[in-house]
């Protein structure tokens, strides 16, 4: 059912070195309960805030899943075994999420393997379906696979969130670009959960709600 962001209560942010230093426990005083922090890039990239803002961020009581952004023009397990690689199952996080938002000029065909080898990857490590982040004009015009079974992270910064083909419903919504938190310097990505927090808690590695493989 569509709503606006202020229906749900669990508030969250996705940050990555471009937010600079955060002071994470400002972040959880301004009611920030989740944050997917961005951890790898491609194969071989690692952002150089990833360990500083994931430590200091947990530190602060807030729940943190790692995040990978796509290359699809790079083999997909070797992506995803860069990621693990770095972030392995931590327990107590979030499910890993992969960031699918550019072609880098490859077929529908190949952004879908890409997808589907990095998965692969990652199930390994972890034991639990990833997020997918997308937003629906690029998964409709660049992949529209079936991947309903996998958590989405929904990009969409209209009022009402529209969905990509097949998901029945969004578990993660970004819902804006341009946010203001405390702890944050500049313009940050503010996202909600479509449940509770105890739900939230529960889709957490090593909770029974986790999205096992």
């Amino acid at each position: 059912m569509a709503a606006s962001p202020d229906t749900y209560s669990v508030r969250g942010i996705d940050v990555s070195h471009y937010q600079g230093e955060v002071n994470w426990a400002d972040v959880a005083r301004d009611g920030i309960q989740f944050a997917f922090i961005k951890a790898t890039d491609g194969a071989s990239i690692v952002d150089p805030n990833f360990r500083t803002n994931w430590a200091n961020a947990r530190s602060a009581g807030i729940l943190c899943g790692a995040y990978h952004f796509l290359r699809p023009n790079t083999d997909g397990k070797e992506q995803g075994e860069h990621f693990a690689s770095l972030v392995g199952p931590s327990r107590g996080s979030l499910p890993p999420a992969l960031d699918i938002e550019v072609t880098e000029g490859v077929e529908p065909q190949a952004v879908e393997q890409a997808i589907i080898d990095w998965i692969g990857a990652v199930k390994k490590t972890t034991d639990v379906r990833p997020v997918l982040y997308t937003s629906p004009a690029f998964w409709t015009d660049h992949v529209g696979a079936d991947f309903q079974s996998y958590p989405l992270w929904l990009a969409c910064y209209d009022k009402e969130p529209k969905m990509p083909a097949h998901w029945p419903q969004w578990t993660f919504w970004q819902h804006s670009q341009s946010g203001r938190v405390a702890g944050v310097s500049g313009q940050v990505d503010l996202n909600v959960f479509r449940s509770t927090f105890a739900d939230l808690k529960a889709l957490c590695i090593g909770s029974n709600g986790a999205p096992l493989v």
